[in-house]
């Protein structure tokens, strides 16, 4: 589930928000002044909703200056009341990803997080594998990680790893992943392979590669 920071000081207007994303899905973390939210950053959050103008001395300005500090891809849509143009600059120049002016519908907000979650997490889950709840296998950036640990991988390990992944529970011999790892022009033993599994066995001990003795593996 996707957390929302909503920063609104109108409490009519931030209960009404927050039963909108929660309807649509979303956790909600409300804020009704600049100070908490700044004391929040850090913590869970995958999008900031921020009011520019709050009821104590600090602004959406302030708190997304210390955001941007310390994250620069948690995406943050500014709402206000006030001169939209000059707003919207200065927002997009603190690093804003969208604006939005009041008032507005609460079901237009709702799709402009839907499309800001979408753009920023979702299309970037799509290069993204999850092994049990072990490893994140991350085939665009090709890492690996074990509770955000890195595992270092040769190019063969993660081949072999990514071969095994998307074909969960299909057995390969061991000639079949001389051709699809080495390539058809590899000439040597198919000890190799044993020799690979080996490896990644030892790195990624939670990797549960069953072997299939006198044929090849097949990972469960």
């Amino acid at each position: 589930m996707y957390t929302i920071c909503l920063v609104e000081d109108e409490i009519d207007l931030a209960n009404l928000i927050q039963t909108y994303l929660e309807k649509a899905g979303y956790q909600v973390v409300r804020f009704i002044n600049g100070k908490d939210a700044l004391s929040y950053i850090g913590s869970s959050c995958h999008l900031w909703v921020l009011d520019i103008m709050l009821a104590d001395d600090v602004t959406g300005y302030d708190i997304i200056k210390k955001i941007r500090e310390m994250d620069t891809t948690t995406p943050v849509i500014f709402t206000s009341a006030r001169d939209q143009d000059l707003d919207k600059i200065i927002g997009l120049e603190l690093g804003s990803d969208d604006y939005i002016t009041k008032p507005y519908s609460p079901k237009e907000l709702v799709l402009r997080v839907n499309n800001i979650i979408k753009r920023v997490y979702k299309e970037a889950e799509v290069h993204k594998i999850l092994y049990e709840e072990y490893y994140i296998i991350d085939k665009e950036k090709r890492i690996v990680l074990e509770k955000e640990k890195e595992i270092k991988l040769t190019t063969l390990e993660f081949d072999l790893l990514l071969l095994l992944l998307t074909n969960k529970n299909k057995t390969f011999s061991r000639d079949e992943i001389l051709n699809l790892i080495w390539g058809e022009d590899y000439f040597g033993s198919d000890r190799v392979v044993d020799d690979l599994i080996r490896r990644l066995r030892k790195k990624m001990p939670k990797l549960e590669v069953s072997t299939i003795y006198g044929y090849g593996y097949r990972l469960l």
